[in-house]
């Protein structure tokens, strides 16, 4: 399955920017592996000193990006879970600055964080791997708005670049 057949009726308006940065060939499964890699490349090559640095007041330190990319990413994989198992229960959104603080980002070692990282990745391939192509066109309603199981997947993809490319601007 890949990214080019997402419909613009599977997802809202609001992640049509993270999907556009996701290559038109890409295939789930594949680009789960290849961004995983890239993922924690990337972050391992974060000199130490830039790690718990934030470009303006009131924005998150690079490893708080990482952790918010990590808690996306488990968020979007239980949209993905529950629309794929055809759950009509409307799932809630999330505030993403609430989630910050409490994750304790700043005091975790880059090292935790690609730990923890990589078995959330591991974790939603499993689940991808488990299901059929129909399984992942399947419709439900997160946040009050219609999204479907693979373009919660493919969300996460592009919401990773779109973070990487913040950092590279305005962190590095």
């Amino acid at each position: 399955m890949k990214i080019s057949e997402v419909k613009p009726n599977e997802f809202s308006e609001f992640y049509a920017n993270y999907l556009a940065l996701v290559p038109k060939e890409t295939t789930l499964i594949d680009g789960f592996n290849k961004d995983l890699k890239e993922v924690v490349d990337f972050f391992q090559h974060i000199p130490a000193i830039k790690l718990n640095y934030a470009y303006a007041k009131e924005k998150w330190r690079v490893k708080e990006v990482f952790q918010h990319l990590i808690d996306t990413e488990r968020v979007f994989q239980y949209r993905c879970f529950c629309i794929a198992r055809r759950d009509k229960t409307p799932l809630p959104g999330f505030e993403q600055d609430d989630y910050i603080a409490p994750s304790q980002a700043k005091n975790k070692s880059i090292e935790s964080l690609v730990e923890e990282f990589k078995s959330v990745r591991l974790s939603f391939i499993a689940l991808l791997n488990s299901l059929s192509n129909e399984d992942l066109q399947f419709l439900g309603n997160a946040n009050g708005n219609t999204m479907s199981a693979r373009a919660a997947a493919f969300i996460v993809l592009g919401h990773n670049q779109w973070h990487i490319n913040i950092i590279k601007e305005r962190y590095l």
